[in-house]
C-alpha cells in the first residue's frame, strides 16, 4: 500500500515573516547604498551592499519556502521536498562567504586610502539600517520550529535537530546585518568625535571576521543534512539500542540514517537472527522513536 512522503509540513508563519522582511530589507538596501555612497562612508556603503546580498538570501529562503510546498506531493521527490529548504540555507551560507570576502576587500582599501566622511548623515542611515534588522529579526526569531516541532518525550535529548535551517539562514543573515550596523554606528561615532576616521574600515574588516563565522557554522549544518553525513546523531545510537534489547543474539549487519524532516528521520536497518523473526517485530520496536518517520527492516537468517 502507497504511504505518503510529506515528512515536513513547512513553516507557513516564517514564511510569512521572511516575505516582510524582504520587503524591508530590499527598501532599506537602496537607501543605505545610495547614502553610503553621497556621504561617502565605508561602513554604511558596505552594510548597504552586505544588505543587498542578505535581500536575495531572503528571496531565496521565501523561493524554497514556496517550491518545497508546491511540489510536496510530487512522486519524483522520493523522500519529500523538506531538503530544498535545506538546500536554500546552504546556498545562503555560500552567499555570506561572497559577503565576508566583499567586505574585508573594500575595508582594507578604504583603510590604505582613507576618505573623508560625512558623519552625522552616515550614522542617521546606520541607525536606521539597525532598526530595520531588528524588526526582520523580530519577524523571523519567533518561528525557527515549525508547528509539528514541539519536543517528544521520546527525543527531548537533540531537540536542537528540529530548528529550521532555511529560516536560520534567513536570520543569520538579518542577524549579520544588525552587527554590521552596530559595529558601522561604533566607527562612526568614534571617527565623529575622537577623529578615530580607521575605526570605520576596522569595523568593518572585524563584522567579516563575525559574519564568516557564522557561515562557516551555517554551512556545515546543511552540508551535513545534503550529505547525508549524519550516521552519528543520536537516533543512531538509538535504533541500536532497540535492536539489541528486542531479541538477543540479533545482530546488526547493515544501518542507514538520514534527515527528511526538521527532526525526522529515515533508516534502513538489516540484521540476521538465529530463529526466524518477522521484519514488522523490529519495526514497531523501533517506531516508539517518533523522531523516525520512515522505517525500512531486513531479516536475514544468522549464518553459522
Amino acid at each position: 500500500m502507497r504511504h505518503t512522503h510529506i515528512f515536513d509540513e513547512g513553516n507557513p508563519l516564517a514564511e510569512r515573516g521572511t516575505l516582510w522582511a524582504l520587503i524591508l530589507t530590499s527598501v532599506t538596501m537602496v537607501a543605505e547604498i545610495a547614502g553610503g555612497w553621497y556621504f561617502n562612508s565605508m561602513a554604511v556603503l558596505a552594510d548597504g551592499w552586505h544588505m543587498s546580498s542578505h535581500a536575495l538570501a531572503l528571496g531565496l529562503s521565501l523561493l524554497a519556502y514556496v517550491v518545497a510546498r508546491r511540489y510536496a506531493s510530487d512522486p519524483r521527490f522520493a523522500f519529500g521536498t523538506w531538503k530544498i529548504e535545506v538546500l536554500a540555507g546552504y546556498t545562503s551560507a555560500i552567499l555570506l562567504v561572497l559577503v565576508v570576502i566583499s567586505m574585508a576587500w573594500q575595508s582594507i582599501e578604504r583603510l590604505l586610502e582613507p576618505a573623508a566622511i560625512h558623519f552625522d548623515h552616515a550614522i542617521v542611515l546606520a541607525i536606521v539600517g539597525l532598526l530595520v534588522n531588528l524588526v526582520c529579526a523580530w519577524l523571523l526569531k519567533g518561528h525557527s520550529h515549525s508547528h509539528d516541532d514541539e519536543p517528544h518525550h521520546h527525543h527531548e535529548p537533540h531537540d536542537h535537530h528540529h530548528h529550521d535551517l532555511n529560516l536560520r539562514a534567513a536570520y543569520l543573515h538579518v542577524l549579520a546585518d544588525a552587527a554590521t550596523s552596530v559595529l558601522a554606528i561604533i566607527a562612526l561615532i568614534g571617527g565623529k568625535f575622537w577623529g578615530l576616521v580607521w575605526l570605520d574600515p576596522v569595523m568593518g574588516i572585524v563584522g567579516a571576521i563575525l559574519v564568516a563565522l557564522w557561515s562557516v557554522g551555517l554551512m556545515r549544518d546543511t552540508g551535513r543534512i545534503l550529505l547525508d553525513a549524519e550516521m552519528d546523531a543520536p537516533v543512531v545510537g538509538e535504533i541500536q539500542a532497540v535492536i539489541t534489547e528486542a531479541q538477543a543474539g540479533a545482530e546488526l549487519t547493515d544501518l542507514h540514517v538520514w534527515r527528511v524532516g526538521k527532526g525526522k528521520y529515515a533508516c534502513i536497518v538489516a540484521l540476521s537472527t538465529a530463529k526466524p523473526v518477522e521484519p514488522a517485530f523490529f519495526k514497531d520496536r523501533l517506531q516508539i522513536h517518533e523522531e523516525l518517520v520512515h522505517i525500512t527492516v531486513e531479516v536475514n537468517p544468522l549464518r553459522s
